[in-house]
């Protein structure tokens, strides 16, 4: 076996374990309101006590069948990555490599979501009977097969890059797989609004109008340039009403939830299109790839070490990383990795979450509205006030209700002082 360079792999994680963290320092908005503090608030100044026994009942079921559902994806794919059981399953299927590589991972993908599809549907279920979802099954099934045909897609042409690079070049790959985990990490980001997302939903041009205007208008107040805002027929899958910003440069689109026009009041709907602008003014889509590209890079070095480490790949019965039986290896590896770190990118994502909150407020001065779309969200998707403090560390995206309702009421002085200039 020809192991990958040692001090080359730790020079790459290295390298990239710094720019990440030299990143994160310089553009992460680390402060969720200036001088660091929010407005205490608790969940019986917001809901009522029916409010918080339906959300916590729910989120509790949810919780834990989530849980559930990741230990047994964790042990599945450890067992195939960190036994012989995956290079057995490998070594059958036949052809030459560039065509068992995307195979091995769709066997690899293909068990874990087989292990773990009875957690989904469960919490499917759930959505169901207590009102979030409106899709029928037939419909929730296709979404999983579709779901599991990108993310083998884009697993595949990752791990042909990998496998390609590793075999021709023995000790040196983990500096090539870094260079190509960047320019991998970019174009996903760029190609998957015009690509994916299309998958799931159809999009459609605001129609002209009062609201199509004040989103122009607060587009130009937020010094934000877009040409259209596009409408998600989201309301034939779900209740829960949302927005989102995605891509950059040409592939950067501003979508709505059809139900958030329709279910929301008019101001309410501002405030959430406002904060959806404030991730545009500030380009964390292009912010979030960045420090994804860097945070893989450190990845790939760390591989890189774990990879020329001959317990291991003793223990996987693996020779080399330009053998495809390596994949369920490198599967298992990733899956760790990403569950480590999930602390750290959604700490990074709630702070940028909070950041758009402040652009928001800041470009409607409307904090009613803020605090009447925060509760009414809160109570849509029935999101647990206090959810535990160790789950929302490790898997907690956005702020909670509670907290960003705790940030409007610290911006409120400002907010009303710079509104009577």
């Amino acid at each position: 076996m020809v192991a990958p360079d040692r001090r080359l792999s730790a020079l790459v994680f290295v390298v990239g374990a710094l720019a990440f963290g030299v990143l994160a320092w310089l553009l992460v908005p680390w402060q969720w309101v200036p001088g660091g503090h929010y407005t205490h608030v608790t969940p019986a100044d917001v809901f009522t006590p029916a409010q918080i026994a339906r959300a916590e009942r729910y989120s509790s079921l949810q919780r834990h069948l989530g849980w559930a559902g990741l230990a047994v994806s964790l042990v599945v794919a450890l067992a195939l990555g960190l036994t012989p059981l995956g290079r057995a399953l490998v070594r059958r299927i036949p052809g030459p490599w560039w065509v068992r590589v995307p195979l091995a991972a769709f066997v690899v993908l293909g068990i874990g979501t087989m292990a773990t599809v009875w957690f989904g549907a469960r919490i499917q279920r759930n959505e169901l009977s207590f009102g979030l979802s409106r899709q029928a099954w037939p419909g929730w099934w296709h979404d999983q097969i579709v779901g599991l045909a990108v993310t083998w897609a884009g697993t595949s042409i990752a791990l042909l890059v990998f496998v390609a690079l590793a075999r021709r070049l023995p000790r040196s790959w983990p500096l090539a797989v870094a260079i190509a985990a960047v320019a991998l990490s970019f174009a996903g980001s760029f190609i998957y609004p015009v690509v994916v997302e299309p998958l799931f939903n159809s999009f459609t041009p605001m129609r002209s109008g009062t609201l199509r205007d004040q989103i122009m208008a607060l587009a130009a107040r937020e010094q934000v340039r877009i040409s259209d805002v596009l409408v998600a027929d989201a309301s034939r899958r779900t209740t829960t009403l949302n927005a989102y910003v995605s891509g950059f440069g040409d592939s950067r689109r501003v979508v709505v939830y059809d139900n958030l026009i329709k279910d929301l009041p008019r101001d309410e709907a501002l405030v959430v299109i406002a904060h959806e602008l404030g991730h545009a003014r500030h380009r964390d889509v292009l912010l979030g790839t960045t420090l994804g590209a860097a945070g893989g890079v450190a990845g790939v070095g760390l591989l890189g070490l774990l990879l020329g480490w001959p317990d291991l790949l003793r223990r996987s019965r693996v020779a080399s990383p330009a053998d495809p039986v390596v994949v369920p290896l490198v599967l298992a590896l990733v899956a760790v990795g990403t569950l480590l770190v999930s602390p750290l990118e959604n700490t990074i994502s709630r702070a940028i979450e909070a950041r758009a909150d402040r652009a928001a407020l800041e470009a409607t001065h409307d904090v009613d509205a803020f605090d009447a779309v925060q509760r009414r969200l809160a109570t849509s998707a029935l999101a647990d006030p206090i959810p535990p403090p160790w789950s929302q560390i490790w898997f907690g995206t956005h702020p909670t209700a509670l907290q960003r309702i705790g940030i409007a009421a610290a911006l409120r002085p400002s907010l009303v002082s710079s509104s009577r200039r």
